[in-house]
C-alpha cells in the first residue's frame, strides 16, 4: 500500500491542459488548468492542431504549478495517472508522452484512465471528501451516470465491486450523432454568440420564454442501431439521444424569421470587444432571440432529463449522477433535481470546477486502479475512440 497516497493526474484530451495532485482519491491538494478558450474562440470550436501545440507549450508549467500548489515534489508522488482516451489524438499524445517519460524517470507506476470514467469520478471524488456521509460505493444498488459534455452524451450503469475494489461500467445509452454540448456550441455560433456556447446560452436563457418555440425530438429508429454495427447497443435495452435535428430546426427558424441581419450585427459587435462575455450579448438580443435561446435550452435539457430517468427506471438504478461540462448548466441542475425528488431518487452533480475537464478527476479515477495494481500496459498510446465498459 502507498505511503503517501498521492497521485499526479494529467489530462490533455481536448483543449484544457490540466494537472492535479489528489490523495487517496478523496482529497484534492491541487488542480491546475490552463484553458485554451482564447485560442479557439475565433474559430467557434476546437482546432486540433492548435490544441496540440498549446498542450506542448503548457504541459510542463501546469505540472509544476500543480506540484507547487500541493506543496509536494516528484519524489512524494506514488503514481502518475494520465488520460488514455477518448479525445483528440494529438492532444492525448502530448499528455501520454509526458506522463510515460515522467513515470519512467521517477520509477513510478503509470496508470491509464478513461476520460469518461474520470467525469464519473469527479462526482465520486467530492462524495469521498464528505466523511459525514456514507460512502456510496458500499451500497448494493447500481448508479446511473449521465456523462454529458461537448464531445460525449453517454449513460452508464456503474457498480462498485467490493471484492475487486474497482468500478465496472455498462454503457446503456449514447448519442447517435452530436453530443449535447456540441449542440450548445453550434447553436451559439449560429446565433452570433461566443465560444464555448454552453455558458452563453445558460446565461441568456433566463431572459426568454422557454415555451415560446416548440421543438420535438423524433423517435430514433432501432433498426439503424442493430446489433453488430460499430458502437451499437441492444436497441431493446438502450436509450438513444440525437441532437442534430434540433440544430437544423434552429437554423430553419432563423431563416424563416429572417434573423440573419441581427445575428451578423451581434456577431460583429461582440467581435469588436476585447473580452466579450454573455452579459455583453444580452443588450444585443431582441426578445424573439432570447425566447429562441430559452426554448432551445429547455428542449435539450428536457430530452436529457426524460431519457435519463427513463433509463434509471429501466435498469433499477438506486441513484443518478450527472457529470461533464453540460452538468454545469443551471437549468439542467434544477430540472434534474426536481425530477429526482419526485421519484425519491438521490442525485449528485460535481462542483462547477470539476464539471469541465480537469486532472483531479483523472487522479481520483486512478486511485482504485492503483490500489488494485492496475498499471498501464507497456505500449500505452492515445485511443481517440476509447470506449468505457461493456
Amino acid at each position: 500500500m502507498s505511503a503517501t497516497g498521492l497521485i499526479l493526474g494529467i489530462e490533455t484530451s481536448c483543449d484544457e491542459t490540466a494537472a492535479a495532485v489528489v490523495q487517496r482519491g478523496a482529497e484534492i491538494l491541487s488542480n491546475a488548468v490552463s484553458s485554451q478558450i482564447a485560442v479557439h474562440s475565433p474559430y467557434g470550436g476546437v482546432v486540433p492542431e492548435l490544441a496540440s501545440r498549446e498542450h506542448l507549450r503548457n504541459i510542463l508549467p501546469v505540472v509544476r504549478e500543480a506540484l507547487a500548489e500541493a506543496g509536494v515534489t516528484y519524489a512524494n508522488i506514488d503514481a502518475v495517472a494520465v488520460t488514455e482516451g477518448p479525445g483528440l489524438a494529438g492532444a492525448l499524445l502530448v499528455g501520454i508522452s509526458f506522463a510515460k517519460s515522467l513515470a519512467f524517470a521517477l520509477g513510478k507506476p503509470l496508470i491509464a484512465v478513461n476520460h469518461l470514467e474520470g467525469h464519473i469520478h469527479a462526482v465520486l471524488l467530492e462524495e469521498a471528501k464528505r466523511p459525514e456521509e456514507p460512502r456510496r460505493e458500499q451500497e448494493a444498488g447500481p448508479t446511473l451516470a449521465l456523462v454529458v459534455s461537448g464531445g460525449h452524451t453517454h449513460l452508464y450503469l456503474a457498480e462498485f465491486s467490493e471484492g475487486a475494489g474497482t468500478w465496472t461500467y455498462r454503457n446503456v445509452g449514447r448519442t447517435v450523432d452530436d453530443a449535447a454540448g456540441e449542440a450548445f456550441d453550434k447553436v451559439a455560433k449560429l446565433l452570433g454568440l461566443g465560444y464555448p456556447g454552453g455558458p452563453w446560452i445558460d446565461a441568456l436563457a433566463p431572459h426568454g420564454n422557454p415555451e415560446a418555440v416548440q421543438f420535438s425530438f423524433s423517435q430514433i429508429k432501432a433498426k439503424v442501431h442493430r446489433r453488430g454495427e460499430p458502437g451499437a447497443l441492444d436497441p431493446t435495452e438502450a436509450i438513444y439521444f440525437s441532437f442534430s435535428g434540433i440544430k437544423t430546426a434552429m437554423l430553419r427558424h432563423t431563416q424563416v424569421h429572417e434573423m440573419g441581419a441581427s445575428i451578423e450585427a451581434r456577431r460583429a459587435a461582440l467581435a469588436g470587444l476585447p473580452d466579450p462575455r454573455p452579459a455583453d450579448a444580452a443588450p444585443l438580443c431582441d426578445q424573439r432571440t432570447l425566447d429562441l435561446i430559452a426554448s432551445f435550452q429547455r428542449s435539450v435539457v428536457d430530452d436529457l432529463r426524460r431519457k435519463t430517468f427513463r433509463a434509471a427506471e429501466m435498469f433499477g438504478a438506486e441513484r443518478v449522477i450527472v457529470s461533464g461540462g453540460v452538468a454545469a448548466n443551471r437549468e439542467l441542475r434544477v430540472r434534474f433535481t426536481a425530477e429526482a425528488a419526485e421519484r425519491h431518487l438521490p442525485i449528485a452533480f460535481p462542483s462547477l470546477a470539476l464539471a469541465t475537464d480537469n486532472a483531479a478527476m483523472i487522479a481520483a479515477a486512478a486511485w482504485p486502479k492503483f490500489v488494485a495494481g492496475e498499471v498501464a500496459r507497456d505500449g500505452l498510446t492515445a485511443e481517440p475512440s476509447l470506449k468505457l465498459g461493456s
